[in-house]
């Protein structure tokens, strides 16, 4: 199916600003407010991928929810929104509700993140589609240049090079470096030409950036951390510069933590100066309802329940759970530096997201026992089948 960019968007009227409501729930807490940086990007971005029918119904993303989310957000300093063309009509919705809130959070105030190359019917890598995306992000977007721009799910242009695409990949970074392609003799090596459709692409959001500004920053994103890292290295090898972000998704979980040791190869072999982290509750694995097409094995499945029926054993509200995921996954990305990107829906999720920060950066909710036994259990259950740390294939 051919995109056409340049057709009509979808209209989302809002009505005006001072018959928005504006009450007690749309006013940060300031215990609460973010004041964590990290490469100029809050400690936590706001995913708006709940911007469209993917995770909500019409009638949430048509109505003033999402601005309201999205002003309680910059209220609390968490100014920096992830979308993408892939996600429905998130652009649109997130780029009325910022013109909206012009005059309160003028373009400068925020950080906007998209991507390209996905979309809901397609991939297409080619540069000529790349400038005709970018082109209808900036008018879907309202503004004239983008902060970050990721070539998005990169696995399933590029050639994966995964001996096995489901298990723990660390081993990626040890004793089945070649299987992998990231033997140090194999840096810069192209595999097929699913390798230069990447190479192309990036080329063509590196010009974007360094010739035109229309970009400020450019990155890679997808699942398979061996894949993103095998071609953060390539990129650099073969364009001469690296790229300035690589955000991978579920994994910097309390069901798989190996983002914390890729993340320093990164940076050393392939010059990635952010990594960025998505999916905190593990597209809702993490959580009471988890949805039923979910990609992760039945083993995987099936000891997440048990932890959402542990879990109401300290919180019976059915919150426990993600609660504690979000709180684990701040935790370890403080330690190492990485921003986490979380999607967000109300200003309920606005501010609980912002107080599990607080409870672990500011009231070292981690050195709590009653917090790391909760932990350790949760875990336990992971690992009791063979399954912490493991990787699904790429959804």
């Amino acid at each position: 199916m051919v995109i056409h960019f340049d057709a009509p968007d979808p209209n989302y009227p809002l009505p005006p600003l001072n018959e928005i409501p504006d009450d007690d729930a749309d006013k940060p807490k300031e215990a609460y407010k973010l004041t964590t940086t990290l490469n100029g990007f809050p400690a936590i971005i706001f995913g708006t991928a709940t911007f469209s029918r993917i995770y909500n119904e019409a009638d949430h993303i048509s109505g003033v929810t999402p601005l309201r989310a999205a002003r309680l957000a910059l209220r609390y300093g968490l100014n920096a929104f992830d979308t993408a063309p892939y996600y429905g009509d998130s652009e649109i919705i997130l780029g009325n509700a910022l013109r909206a809130l012009r005059h309160e959070f003028p373009r400068d105030s925020y950080t906007l993140i998209t991507k390209v190359g996905r979309y809901p019917t397609e991939f297409d890598y080619t540069p000529e589609a790349i400038e005709s995306s970018i082109a209808r992000s900036l008018r879907r977007l309202h503004t004239n240049y983008l902060d970050v721009v990721y070539l998005h799910d990169v696995e399933f242009v590029a050639d994966e090079k995964l001996p096995k695409r489901g298990g723990n990949h660390v081993t990626a970074l040890g004793e089945e470096r070649e299987q992998y392609g990231l033997n140090e003799d194999q840096e810069g090596e192209t595999y097929t030409d699913k390798d230069h459709k990447v190479l192309s692409a990036v080329k063509k959001l590196f010009e974007l950036r360094d010739d035109r500004g229309v970009i400020k920053r450019v990155g890679i994103s997808g699942f398979p951390l061996p894949t993103l890292l095998r071609l953060a290295i390539l990129i650099q090898k073969r364009l001469g510069k690296p790229v300035d972000l690589v955000m991978s998704f579920c994994h910097l979980t309390l069901q798989n933590s190996t983002l914390e040791q890729f993340k320093s190869a990164f940076e050393s072999r392939a010059g990635v100066k952010q990594v960025v982290n998505a999916s905190p509750i593990a597209m809702g694995l993490l959580r009471p309802s988890p949805l039923q097409a979910h990609p992760a094995p039945l083993e995987i499945k099936e000891a997440a329940k048990r932890a959402v029926q542990l879990s109401n054993e300290w919180d019976v509200t059915g919150t426990g759970l993600p609660d504690l995921a979000l709180q684990y996954a701040f935790a370890r990305a403080r330690k190492i530096g990485v921003p986490v990107a979380v999607g967000l829906s109300t200003l309920e999720e606005v501010h609980a997201s912002v107080k599990a920060w607080h409870e672990v950066d500011a009231e070292r909710l981690t050195t709590k026992e009653q917090w790391v036994t909760r932990v350790k259990s949760v875990q336990d259950l992971f690992r009791d089948v063979q399954m912490l740390d493991y990787s699904w294939a790429s959804p």
